[in-house]
């Protein structure tokens, strides 16, 4: 509604009234998932085991006791699910591939059933006239390799390298852009210190050891894309958001500056300046990584983009993360808080002399949707994408480089240690039947892009 006192519109009008033509000429819309949470057929056409399918096997891992065994069964659905892509209406989709279906021991022999898959993926969306988005690693990494250390051991990065040369030899030029990670500070932080994600150790110093092989990983395996796809854009997908202080308080402003450290700087500042943040390498002390000569200048490969994937922001007190009051939440517990992309987007414009054009690869909101007859009435995740598309816009039209935007998720799927309990998609997934149903918020972002 407009406010009656000043009758302007307010930011839910303006973001309501939004269509794409009001996004610079060429920008791109898109959707986006990933192999493990959508594909199932985990034990077909010789994929071998990733960490997830072991960690998923492990009592108490994943809340609802379920795995990504089937998911949202795309690996028999793809045509189906591609026309479905279609109809939205969208440019493009952004999807992963699964290591251990393309070089099911890690390193060694690649699989031909694999990559055909990959390869019928990317052919079909040509077909349709939407461009292929390629993540080369969505934290599916091969059980084999993490019987060896997984991302603790430095050989990992030299085979991740091998791995996305396998995949941009076989796919070329055809797919728009590679991404060689999807979020390090989840597949190294979440995954070894926290413990929440495959394969859920409690490790400070294996994370960071995990976060530096990662980021080498990517160094490695740049000049292998533009090696075998020179007319693809090559680049790596970080999650990000502002690490705001709880107050003015002293500690409060430390803790916010060490979270920004560990959450943002802790892989920007690598890749974009090549080094790591000093203030944040002093913090983690005897935890460090083991960097050796030349990785920072393999790390520091330069970017054709950078992928953002931005859901939140974080507000910081020495306490620990804290929900402003009165704040908008997710199914995930997360604060809604559009600003903090537009925010995000000028401080990376203002920090990082070096940065290449941006993509936003995710964003998303979980809520706890329901079906009802042949509609799923989802208004708070319309609202949702159409203030951050807003927010985005806000910080393109202040001079940031945005080439475009992917909303997370197309479907409903296996939402990592939530199981099935989380739903992020545009599309709702039944799961005993496997359904495929557009939301309205789909039908909001189908009538945006028209």
């Amino acid at each position: 509604m407009t406010n009656t006192l000043t009758d302007t519109p307010t930011p839910a009008d303006r973001a309501a009234a939004l269509t794409r033509r009001d996004f610079p000429a060429g920008f791109v819309f898109g959707v986006a998932t990933s192999s493990y949470q959508i594909e199932g057929a985990a034990h077909e056409d010789g994929r071998s085991p990733s960490i997830w399918d072991v960690f998923c096997a492990q009592p108490g891992r994943i809340s609802d006791g379920s795995s990504g065994a089937v998911a949202c069964d795309h690996y028999h659905r793809w045509e189906q699910d591609l026309d479905l892509i279609a109809a939205l209406g969208v440019d493009a989709y952004r999807f992963s591939v699964a290591w251990p279906r393309v070089v099911p021991a890690g390193r060694g022999p690649v699989n031909p059933a694999g990559l055909d898959f990959y390869e019928r993926l990317t052919d079909g969306l040509l077909a349709r006239g939407v461009q292929p988005h390629v993540t080369l690693y969505h934290w599916d990494l091969p059980a084999t390799l993490q019987d060896q250390g997984g991302w603790t051991n430095r050989d990992t990065a030299y085979a991740f390298a091998e791995y996305s040369a396998a995949v941009a030899e076989r796919l070329g030029n055809r797919v728009v852009s590679y991404a060689t990670l999807n979020e390090p500070w989840c597949s190294s932080v979440l995954s070894y210190e926290i413990g929440e994600h495959a394969p859920g150790t409690r490790d400070r110093a294996a994370a960071l050891s995990a976060a530096h092989h990662l980021l080498l990983g990517h160094g490695l395996a740049m000049p292998e894309i533009r090696r075998h796809a020179p007319q693809s854009q090559a680049g790596i997908v970080l999650n990000l958001g502002p690490q705001e202080s709880a107050s003015d308080r002293p500690e409060d402003i430390l803790a916010a500056r060490q979270a920004d450290g560990r959450f943002n700087r802790w892989f920007l500042d690598p890749l974009l300046r090549g080094e790591y943040p000093a203030d944040t390498w002093a913090d983690v002390g005897a935890d460090a990584p083991p960097v050796q000569d030349g990785d920072l200048e393999l790390i520091r490969v330069p970017n054709d983009f950078l992928g953002v994937n931005y859901y939140s922001r974080g507000v910081i007190g020495a306490q620990g993360g804290v929900l402003p009051e009165g704040a908008s939440v997710t199914d995930m517990g997360w604060e809604i808080h559009p600003q903090g992309l537009t925010d995000l987007m000028l401080r990376l414009k203002a920090d990082y002399p070096a940065l290449p054009p941006i993509y936003i690869t995710e964003n998303g909101a979980a809520f706890a949707d329901e079906r009802s007859g042949d509609r799923v009435h989802d208004p708070r995740r319309t609202e949702f994408l159409s203030t951050h598309l807003n927010a985005l816009l806000n910080a393109s039209q202040a001079g940031v480089d945005i080439r475009g935007y992917f909303a997370w998720s197309l479907m409903d799927n296996f939402e990592w240690a939530y199981g099935y309990q989380k739903r992020f998609g545009l599309v709702y997934v039944d799961y005993t039947t496997q359904e495929r149903l557009l939301k309205d918020s789909a039908l909001w972002y189908q009538a945006f892009l028209k």
